[in-house]
């Protein structure tokens, strides 16, 4: 009964708020002579913060055909702002600016929806051994990481060097397809130098002082053997694998709308995604290093700890992940 009675309380104050806002957005607009999409736009910076409240608006407007203009195709867009402007009854050649602003809004709400569409369909993609382009992708991975040294065979141990599990990479792929072939691909050819950087850190043993407490619990053999048995070491490919996941999850989630929309001046694509996940295998071996595991059965701590750092840092409307890939001039001036 209890249950029942906090239920019905929970959907009166929901029903309640929601004819209450209706209501102060009407006098709102009597007031002002604006609606809502003009208020935001006008008084919003462009940007993740003037997108997300667009977004939102036409999401939770009690019109069909606003709430369905955040899923046209991109060819329609024109259209729909038109539509839009009628049924607000805004007179396009008084508020020209007000159809500019919200053509560049669209665009980056449409795109990030067909971009969430791209990148699934990467995912689901296998790596097939019989295809061609699937191939010579791969062995032009090892070209990018591994340049001077020339792999010996296409199935082989050497794999394990740029941090493979096995002597057959098409294996590690099973949980993200293709997409982590893209990706990693994209991070060495794109980013040679540090994805070269980061591979060979990821190799080297790495020096930690033991302390006397661990000291005095064991012999100087033992001692020895502790003082380089940790390395910065973790499986690149692996890691990069899963920092792919860790960037599909956001993208998924929405999380990573904050930073396309700040970055991407129209719609965002396949390369501000990649952009990221480069983005995020820099900081990830940044933070990596910063929290000294001890071994690399802390992974999946280090990785959950990072995650949730990268999505605090993704609540601020104002946040660009790489700022080296700032939006450019023309959005800042719609």
């Amino acid at each position: 009964m209890k249950h029942f009675l906090r239920m019905l309380v929970q959907v009166c104050l929901y029903f309640y708020c929601k004819c209450l806002w209706r209501c102060l957005k009407f006098v709102v607009r009597k007031l002002t002579g604006r609606c809502e999409l003009q208020r935001i736009c006008y008084s919003t910076k462009p940007g993740a913060g003037r997108t997300m409240k667009i977004e939102t608006s036409l999401r939770n407007s009690k019109n069909k055909l606003l709430q369905n203009a955040v899923s046209v195709h991109p060819d329609a867009i024109e259209k729909t702002i038109d539509t839009v402007m009628e049924l607000k009854k805004i007179n396009p050649d008084v508020n020209p600016q007000l159809g500019v602003s919200l053509q560049a809004c669209l665009l980056q709400i449409v795109g990030y929806r067909n971009l969430i569409a791209q990148v699934e369909k990467l995912r689901r993609e296998p790596y097939d051994s019989e295809d061609p382009q699937h191939e010579e992708m791969l062995l032009k991975l090892w070209k990018c990481l591994k340049p001077e040294s020339p792999l010996e065979a296409r199935i082989s141990k050497q794999w394990c060097e740029i941090g493979f599990q096995g002597d057959d990479p098409k294996t590690d792929f099973r949980g993200m397809g293709l997409l982590g072939l893209y990706n990693l691909l994209y991070f060495a050819e794109c980013d040679a130098a540090a994805a070269q950087q980061i591979l060979s850190d990821s190799l080297q043993p790495k020096y930690r002082e033991v302390t006397k407490e661990e000291l005095s619990k064991c012999s100087k053999a033992e001692w020895e053997k502790k003082k380089f048995d940790k390395a910065i070491g973790y499986s690149f490919a692996i890691v990069g694998i899963n920092i792919t996941d860790l960037a599909y999850n956001l993208l998924v989630s929405g999380a990573l709308k904050t930073h396309f929309y700040n970055v991407a001046p129209e719609a965002p694509t396949l390369s501000h995604f990649q952009q990221t996940f480069c983005y995020l295998m820099h900081e990830f071996h940044k933070f990596w290093i910063e929290e000294d595991p001890l071994d690399i059965m802390e992974f999946n701590r280090v990785r959950e700890k990072f995650h949730k750092q990268i999505i605090k840092q993704l609540q601020n409307p104002n946040m660009a992940l790489c700022p080296h890939f700032a939006a450019s001039e023309s959005l800042i001036n719609l």
